[in-house]
């Protein structure tokens, strides 16, 4: 049995978060450049080339990407061989997403909903642990702004639905969602389980690096469909119009009753923000 202390999940959390908040992935930077090529729109070219150059920016000087760090969602595959000591998981990851955020300079976002009474250190995090096999940590952070999470939609379809049906709802989230998630966006589908698995499906689509082929076969004609009704939309580049509102859709789908046809929906801002480490 390994042994993997608290400090050093704290460790870890911390220089993901201070990585993610400021450092571009390849990935993202290398779509955002060829939309850039093939944007017909002027001012939607001009808004990519403002992102871009920001994005660059932010990487040299080491600092936030967007304004909006989000709050941190933290994904864990702990393998089975491995026992945490020397504190707990949750408390672990909190102090290490608190003393990024105070390292960085990033805004705190975390607030009690009712009250909206501030929490310090933009804690908690959201964990979704998986507990696989072996003896390493894998863990992916993936801090999440509000202007995209609040374009979160869920549709409990019916079977008679159809394919047709979730490429709808899923374009029609879009076209609602508009400028809000800072577009271009990313796109994650969840399609079956329940109504709370598929909305974690969605999110977990996210993490998957763009032009990255989509390991269902059945799904890759879906994923190519959806890109291109979207970006028919004409939202555009921040909202401004123009032909790139989404530079990738993700999909993933899972085991349903055969009453149901779940369908989830998680945006994600041009940022795209998540970064990986394994212990």
């Amino acid at each position: 049995m390994r042994e993997i202390p608290a400090s050093a999940i704290q460790a870890a959390i911390e220089s993901l978060c201070l990585s993610a908040c400021t450092q571009i992935g390849p990935d993202v930077l290398a779509a955002l450049r060829a939309a850039l090529q093939t944007e017909r729109s002027p001012i939607g070219r001009e808004a990519l080339r403002q992102i871009i150059a920001n994005d660059e920016l932010a990487c040299e000087r080491g600092m936030a990407i967007c304004q909006d760090t989000g709050l941190v969602v933290a994904f864990i595959d702990w393998g089975q061989d491995v026992r945490l000591i020397g504190g707990d998981l949750q408390s672990a990851v909190d102090a290490g997403v608190r003393a990024a955020y105070r390292e960085g300079c990033f805004r705190e976002s975390t607030i009690w909903p009712l009250s909206r009474a501030k929490i310090e250190g933009n804690i908690p995090a959201t964990i979704h642990v998986r507990l696989v096999t072996g003896d390493s940590v894998d863990i992916t952070v993936a801090p999440k702004g509000f202007g995209s999470e609040n374009m979160s939609r869920l549709a409990m379809l019916t079977p008679a639905h159809g394919v047709e049906g979730v490429a709808d709802f899923v374009v029609e989230t879009i076209r609602v969602a508009g400028a809000n998630p800072c577009p271009p966006v990313v796109v994650g589908v969840g399609i079956g389980g329940t109504a709370e698995s598929a909305m974690l499906l969605a999110k977990r689509q996210l993490l998957r690096a763009i032009g990255s082929p989509c390991p269902d076969a059945e799904l890759t004609e879906l994923e190519a469909k959806l890109l291109e009704r979207i970006n028919r939309l004409g939202i555009g580049p921040q909202g401004l119009g123009g032909d790139t509102t989404a530079l990738a859709v993700h999909c993933a789908q899972q085991p349903t009753h055969i009453a149901g046809l779940p369908v989830a929906v998680n945006v994600q801002c041009h940022v795209a923000r998540h970064k990986r480490l394994i212990l």
